[in-house]
């Protein structure tokens, strides 16, 4: 039988001021001037006609992603938490990040955003080479991405997260490492450090850029790894690495399989039904301009996941974290019984890629390496 679990708030702000090679997000070029208003009108009603699935939750995490939220104002911000807290319960710890590009940082801008409510940032910095930066398409260069933790923390940020990739055009191992030390010099309490994929529907995927060859992104993985763990990071999920007690709790819980309400556009959500006995995922209208027309209902679109869907997209999500999931909460999450992966489990622990620790799985680190094919054998 599926069981509730917590629930995280997930905000999505559309703009940017430009529009990256390699994005695939629901991202569109700002022009003009923004109607805060009228967007936080739209986001405020969009909320409020998803009051009914919340079923009694306290709100446990918000996370502000995007685009770029940081183009809008203190005003914007606090307006939304001030609302927000009128209308749901809010746990008590409440985290509420925010994405932010080094490139429209401001030291007000950045205070204002700390007097609304925003405790934690996430700086979209990717890489501390200027000629990289400049082929990422990347507003920004090294002096100010470096600048704007300065502004964070002076601003009174005690908690943010820098973004950086690897497998850049044309980079060695040893330039990544470089991007990883830039980034450890400034001490972050959290780093999201990922690979460089090409996806469809980018500049990028139209014309590819040349990127390194698949060993000498084996070597990047592999020192990067170790030099993250000499510098007292621990990796807690496939590209996240925290400061003990400083791991993202809004991305944990979707790691967990733990359910999230969407707004804005383009926005998903994922909303557990026990009496209907199946998870609901949901997209709301993904155009800013056709966002804003809204006079109804903001969902686009709509999927059931049976219990077979549940399993497989528990384990996509589980598994990433390198500490495993509980045996109990695959019940809880998916409603299946744990015997309906015990073969695929067996497989799994003679290849040297899961481990069973306790009442724990948990990924080798052979397994961590080789998610897609842990994930194959449950197909």
């Amino acid at each position: 039988m599926l069981e509730l679990p917590p629930l995280g708030l997930y905000i999505h702000i559309p703009w940017c001021i430009k529009k990256c090679p390699y994005c695939d997000f629901n991202s569109h070029q700002a022009g003009g001037v923004l109607d805060e208003q009228a967007y936080l009108d739209a986001l405020l009603h969009d909320l409020e006609l998803d009051l009914s699935l919340i079923q009694s939750r306290p709100i446990s995490s918000i996370f502000i992603g995007g685009g770029t939220p940081s183009l809008l104002s203190q005003h914007f911000y606090t307006s939304l938490i001030h609302s927000i807290r009128g209308m749901i319960n809010l746990a008590e710890d409440l985290e509420i990040t925010l994405e932010a590009n080094p490139g429209t940082a401001e030291s007000e801008r950045f205070s204002g955003y700390r007097q609304a409510g925003i405790n934690r940032l996430s700086l979209g910095i990717q890489s501390f080479d200027d000629l990289q930066l400049q082929a990422l398409g990347r507003i920004h260069d090294s002096a100010e991405a470096r600048r704007s933790i300065e502004i964070a923390r002076t601003a009174g940020f005690d908690n943010f997260n820098l973004d950086l990739m690897f497998g850049l055009p044309g980079q060695s191992h040893k330039a990544a490492l470089g991007d990883l030390k830039s980034a450890v010099i400034l001490e972050p309490e959290h780093l999201s450090w990922y690979q460089l994929t090409i996806e469809p529907n980018t500049e990028f995927y139209s014309n590819p850029p040349v990127l390194p060859e698949e060993n000498e992104t084996l070597q990047m993985l592999i020192r990067g790894y170790e030099f993250l763990k000499s510098a007292g990071y621990q990796q807690y999920e496939t590209s996240a690495w925290s400061r003990e007690h400083r791991q993202c709790r809004h991305n944990l819980n979707y790691w967990h399989f733990g359910d999230y309400l969407g707004i804005g556009a383009g926005a998903h959500g994922k909303i557990t039904l026990p009496e209907k006995n199946h998870v609901v995922r949901t997209r709301k209208t993904r155009q800013p301009k056709s966002y804003l027309a809204v006079k109804g209902n903001y969902i686009a679109q709509t999927q059931i996941l049976q219990k077979e869907e549940l399993k497989i997209e528990f384990l996509m999500n589980a598994l990433r974290l390198t500490d495993g999931f509980e045996i109990s909460l695959f019940n809880q999450r998916t409603g299946n019984s744990f015997s309906a992966i015990e073969k695929s489990l067996e497989y799994l622990f003679e290849q040297n890629m899961l481990k069973q620790v306790k009442e724990k799985v948990v990924p080798t680190s052979r397994g961590q390496l080789l998610l897609n094919s842990m994930l194959e054998a449950f197909l």
